[in-house]
């Protein structure tokens, strides 16, 4: 996270966006973020019902400076629109955060203050900082994280055991239990990926070598790289830093932020330095 800067031209003409779902969750919250930021600008207040339409709002803010009202998707829904305008530097964006608690982690973890008073206030006074953004080869951007997780049960084999199978499993257990002691469950072994990842087309690892999950963060404004990570099972984590991070393999699918990607054979998440601007408090000092 590089340096606070003032906000471009110091007035205060806002876009303000509000997310339909953050009108459903907390309509006070709205009412509060509304009310503060009315009374400390010229503020558009747009209510779109959906996507297009939040879409159709940022896209027509002219001079004005953005502030999203809502949780994790709809900044990562905005930063998205202004990075298909390549307009991310140049845009300060604010977010308001409402929402539940899990939909709004990402937008802690980037410093935005909690409550909607002073995320409002932070809108109106704070600081632009610069940051990092991480875009796939789909034109995709993550502001936080990619996660590809072990691989789950799919529903096939889940649905394999229901019915007469799932009954007759449960008597067989049951006399099972009455004839002998049920022994302690032992753990069930990790499951892994094989895929193969490479960093700055240096390889970290190859398919001949499983891992139980593969992270790649963007750490901010720190020089424009991201963190890799790789866990594979009963030794240490690898990890790297690079500006371009590579993984393929089998059919994957991967998290970034809070949404599902893939399945895919392939993937490459390069890092944008400074790509993108948020309003978050003055640091003093």
């Amino acid at each position: 996270m590089s340096a606070a800067q003032p906000p471009g031209d110091g007035t205060h003409q806002l876009l303000v966006v509000i997310d339909p779902v953050a009108r459903r969750t907390d309509g006070e919250s709205v009412r509060i973020a509304k009310d503060v930021l009315s009374a400390g600008s010229h503020a558009k207040i747009c209510l779109p019902d959906g996507p297009e339409e939040f879409a159709r709002a940022l896209s027509r803010r002219g001079s004005r400076r953005p502030v999203v009202v809502g949780d994790d998707r709809a900044l990562r829904r905005a930063v998205a629109l202004l990075h298909r305008e390549r307009e991310p530097a140049g845009t300060a964006l604010a977010l308001i955060p409402v929402g539940a608690t899990a939909a709004l982690e990402l937008a802690h973890s980037l410093g935005v203050p909690r409550g909607a008073v002073a995320a409002a206030r932070t809108a109106l006074d704070g600081a632009v900082r610069k940051l990092d953004l991480l875009v796939d080869d789909s034109d995709g951007v993550v502001l936080g994280a990619v996660r590809i997780p072990a691989l789950s049960e799919s529903p096939g084999a889940a649905a394999d055991r229901t019915g007469v199978t799932a009954v007759w499993d449960t008597c067989r257990s049951l006399v099972r239990t009455l004839v002998h002691p049920t022994p302690p469950p032992s753990p069930a072994p990790p499951r892994t990926h094989r895929l193969r990842v490479e960093a700055d087309g240096v390889l970290l690892n190859d398919l001949d070598h499983p891992v139980e999950s593969v992270t790649v963060t963007s750490r901010g404004g720190d020089g424009g790289l991201a963190e890799v990570v790789i866990r594979p099972p009963s030794a240490d984590p690898v990890t790297a830093e690079a500006k371009a991070v590579t993984v393929s393999g089998a059919d994957f699918r991967y998290r970034a932020d809070i949404q599902v990607g893939g399945p895919v054979r392939t993937r490459t998440w390069t890092v944008r330095a400074d790509a993108w601007g948020l309003m978050l408090p003055v640091v003093e000092g």
